[in-house]
């Protein structure tokens, strides 16, 4: 009778273990699923912090940049022969800079079709791997047979 005591006493106890390491395996689970989601909840607010930044500084450089453009219209408008309307010297850098900015709106279009953003490589490799599962197949077909 002490060894069936035991026996049950030992299996309850194991079943009691394994009940309670379940358990503890879920809170885990559960608590680091919850610190994934408060970090990652951080590190979104510290990127968009970041990125308004960015948005701060490329409306200040634009700033800057327009400034440099009318410096150089003004520039323009000293070495000009000297009868030359002013409005010719904006006319000039304006056009010159339209066409620098349609060159480089040009080569990022052609960057971003949808040609150029296929995976090619991985492309390549499935259907290196579709050849190989089919040769495969084939042979073992033949040692079937």
């Amino acid at each position: 009778m002490d060894s069936e005591n035991k026996t049950t006493s030992q299996g309850s106890s194991i079943g009691s273990l394994l009940s309670t390491l379940t358990k503890e395996m879920t809170s885990l689970v559960r608590n680091e699923a919850e610190l994934a989601k408060t970090e990652m909840s951080e590190k979104t607010h510290q990127a968009m912090g970041g990125i308004a930044e960015i948005a701060i500084a490329g409306a200040v450089l634009l700033g800057g940049f327009l400034t440099l453009l009318a410096a150089i219209v003004f520039l323009l408008n000293e070495v000009l022969p000297p009868d030359t309307t002013p409005w010719l010297s904006a006319l000039i850098v304006g056009g010159v800079v339209t066409v620098i900015g349609i060159v480089m709106l040009k080569a990022g279009q052609k960057k971003l079709q949808a040609r150029n953003l296929m995976p090619n490589r991985t492309m390549h490799s499935l259907q290196s791997d579709k050849a190989t599962a089919k040769e495969h197949q084939h042979n073992v077909k033949e040692e079937l047979k």
